[in-house]
């Protein structure tokens, strides 16, 4: 997924209804891939061969340490 792909605009959290954010992979991570970030509630949703995974069960809850380093990788 791109950022600037006209999906994003519309795809919401199963959980708030509010906006989701593109977490870009990082080459690094233990977990590699993209994912879909809600800041609110600190949930992430993977994105699994291009399709975004936006079940409420399918959210991973993130540490707060976590959730500042996700701040700081997600796309504008």
């Amino acid at each position: 997924m791109k950022p600037d792909d006209p999906l994003l605009r519309i795809l919401a959290c199963p959980l708030d209804k509010g906006p989701l954010h593109l977490l870009p992979p990082e080459a690094d991570a233990l977990l590699p891939g993209e994912a879909l970030y809600n800041p609110r509630l600190r949930r992430r949703y993977p994105i699994v061969d291009g399709i975004p995974q936006l079940l409420p069960s399918s959210g991973e809850q993130v540490p707060e340490d976590e959730h500042e380093r996700l701040l700081d990788r997600m796309s504008p």
